[in-house]
């Protein structure tokens, strides 16, 4: 597992060497994982679900560097070499996601279509030959060449680093650079995925109103994320993915904050009230599926009243998209499509795929002026980063900057006194923050001890902040997935700090002043910025933007690049 490779040496090169009172910050204690088995919500009405999902949306969207979403630019869709296959056709397909990056795929259609066919979006999973991998536990050219054959089209597209397209690795993702620009594999795979779709509505044979999406895997993972963004996915169909007790463990299914307070349970129950099957397996993680994740999922529906739309198969098989998994699509598909949830008998396999899979291939594309690689498509990517967030008003800066960091000001700070300091929880349960003095005027953050005569007029508040000074503690160890369950330490910094500064403004509600260290600028600048009340920052150096490397020294929050950086801050600063 490489992606967090960066984000676990800057985590663990600073852990302490000796255990620290910690006053109970269950901030320490060791993080969620990839297979933590964790416990499923009930929520008690469509409005609590709602305001969830809701959250959990723009999650998502800032995990995968999509908020704001990239420009969309032509794409440029070509279609070539249609072959006749007997019952159906079939084409080879290249698009342009990004400006000089490539998507290579197949699309299978009706040799007799009348009208505007209904359209399924087919993305593969880890499998060696990924889109063309045909085999009895997994097939994508069975299933699109059938589901051609039966009257949809299908777009089977590749994932990045697979058969045609290799412009970039598949586990991109894991330097420094890259996190702090959210520039990674399962952010670029769903874009991919978003941008296909727009390829299906560009077609004069789909129904743009009838475009659904399956995967099994890996291509699971993206069929739910895809459905829980994008309402153009009006038919879901995850296979052997969705599961409370593993969550993914490839670069295409972890990005930093993805996971924060939810799982893959709710992020596949984002679909309803729309159409979906739930496909599961006796020998996978998916087990448990018939009296776990299935009734989660059902009691979501049910909230809309929509319980009949979702349906379930549990295949006693290991980990696959087999014939079986197959037929239970065709049966759906039928019900939903052809006869509108009446019961419809499974269509059987038929289908005759091509002799040699190899001819679905496009092989080598040279568009005019070449092929780009990673430095010149990363590139394009933090130059229409910047581009977007000079254009964003100070008020919706701040809005992204406070997703990206996951920092809010506090609705209440509780305190507790332990020894000779108070401690702040500004987020019930899990912070504490200890702190001297009284709350005033001042709130100073000094975790080197470079301010420790400074005795200004009036109230003074010191706070040691995350994993600093007397909150400094042993933790539990830092996994390569750390980052997709938690926030970086640096981001908790900022939490702390405006955590301080709510709670001096409800003690002295005037204009407060922060003094921060040299190694806390950064940190100090980010929560004077997001905090909603007037707050004098003056650093002791002029900041600035940063290179990444020093960046992610100082300031380390995947994403932050991308939200708009150091000057970002100072716009937000500036208009308050």
């Amino acid at each position: 597992m490489k992606i967090f490779s960066f984000a676990l040496a800057i985590l663990t090169m600073g852990a302490p060497l000796a255990s620290a009172e910690d006053f109970g910050d269950r901030r320490n204690r060791e993080a969620p994982h990839t297979k933590t088995h964790f416990p499923l919500r009930q929520f008690a009405s469509l409005a609590e679900w709602e305001a969830h999902k809701a959250v959990i949306q723009r999650q998502i969207l800032a995990s995968a560097g999509m908020l704001p979403l990239p420009p969309k630019t032509p794409l440029g869709v070509k279609r070539t070499g249609r072959v006749d296959a007997g019952g159906y056709f079939w084409e080879k397909v290249v698009f342009e996601p990004l400006p000089g990056f490539f998507v290579a795929g197949n699309l299978y259609l009706p040799k007799q279509q009348r009208g505007r066919a209904p359209a399924m979006l087919i993305a593969h999973g880890h499998w060696k030959n990924g889109r063309i991998h045909n085999a009895p536990d997994y097939s994508v050219p069975a299933l699109a060449a059938n589901l051609a054959q039966q009257g949809y089209i299908a777009f089977a597209y590749d994932m990045i680093g697979y058969n045609d397209t290799r412009q970039l690795k598949h586990d991109l993702g894991d330097s420094a650079s890259e996190q702090l620009w959210s520039f990674g594999s399962l952010g670029l795979h769903l874009w991919n995925s978003l941008r296909a779709v727009d390829v299906l509505e560009s077609l004069p044979e789909v129904d743009p109103r009838r475009i659904g999406m399956t995967g099994a895997s890996g291509g699971g993972t993206q069929t739910f994320l895809l459905a829980a963004v994008d309402p153009r996915i009006q038919v879901a169909i995850p296979v052997n993915m969705v599961s409370a007790t593993f969550q993914g463990d490839d670069a295409c299914e972890m990005s930093p904050a993805l996971r924060i307070g939810t799982n893959n349970v709710e992020i596949a129950a984002m679909m309803a009230p729309r159409p979906m099957l739930l496909l599961s397996a006796t020998g996978d993680w998916t087990k448990l599926s018939p009296t776990e994740e299935f009734p989660a999922i059902r009691a979501i529906y049910e909230l809309y009243g929509q319980a009949g739309r979702l349906w379930h198969r549990h295949i006693d098989a290991g980990h696959n998209y087999n014939q079986q998994s197959r037929e239970a699509v065709y049966a759906y598909l039928a019900r939903v499509w052809r006869r509108p949830f009446r019961l419809s008998a499974a269509p059987r396999e038929k289908a005759i795929l091509p002799a040699k899979l190899e001819s679905l291939l496009v092989g080598a594309i040279k568009p005019e002026g070449g092929v780009a690689g990673h430095k010149e498509i990363f590139s394009q990517w933090q130059r229409m980063s910047n581009e977007q967030a000079a254009a964003r008003p100070a008020a919706e800066q701040r809005r992204v900057f406070e997703q990206i960091l996951g920092v809010s000001w506090p609705k209440q700070v509780r305190t507790f006194v332990s020894g000779e300091y108070l401690l702040l929880e500004g987020r019930a349960g899990s912070d504490r923050v200890p702190t001297r003095g009284k709350p005033g005027a001042t709130v100073v953050v000094d975790p080197d001890g470079e301010l420790k005569t400074l005795a200004p007029a009036g109230g003074t508040l010191r706070v040691d902040i995350f994993q600093t000074g007397a909150a400094t503690a042993e933790r539990g160890s830092v996994r390569g997935d750390f980052l997709t369950f938690r926030r970086s330490d640096d981001a908790e910094r900022v939490q702390d700090i405006l955590t301080a500064l709510f709670y001096a403004h409800s003690a002295q509600p005037t204009k407060l002043r922060l003094v921060c260290g040299k190694r806390a600028a950064l940190w100090c600048l980010a929560a004077a910025a997001l905090a909603p009340v007037p707050v004098q920052f003056a650093p002791a150096e002029p900041l600035g933007d940063l290179p990444d490397a020093e960046l992610a020294k100082r300031l380390f929050i995947p994403g932050f690049q991308r939200a708009g950086g150091v000057s970002g801050l100072e716009k937000i600063l500036r208009s308050k």
